[in-house]
């Protein structure tokens, strides 16, 4: 599984819009309003990279109110689950 992490820059009248429109998306698992320099995260979990460019290149930069977007791959994830198993003494 490939995660990639798409900042999303969308007309500030639609924000909404953009958002349901673009959790709607194959491939696009959450999608949140944020505060800060973007105005939408979009979380694409797919099984390659090509996949990553349909769903992001071909349908989620085309989705209307979309102005610009910024896509980040996720090579290793760290979770607090993951921390936990790692420093376990097996004593459970």
């Amino acid at each position: 599984m490939i995660t990639a992490i798409v900042f999303v820059q969308a007309e500030t009248a639609r924000i909404p819009e953009v958002a349901e429109a673009i959790a709607a998306l194959e491939g696009v698992s959450e999608v949140y309003s944020v505060t800060g320099q973007i105005d939408l995260i979009a979380l694409v979990r797919v099984s390659s990279h090509d996949d990553i460019a349909a769903v992001v290149a071909d349908r989620l930069n085309k989705v209307e109110g979309v102005v610009d977007t910024e896509t980040h791959i996720a090579y290793r994830a760290y979770s607090r689950h993951d921390l936990e198993a790692a420093f376990s003494l097996g004593l459970d």
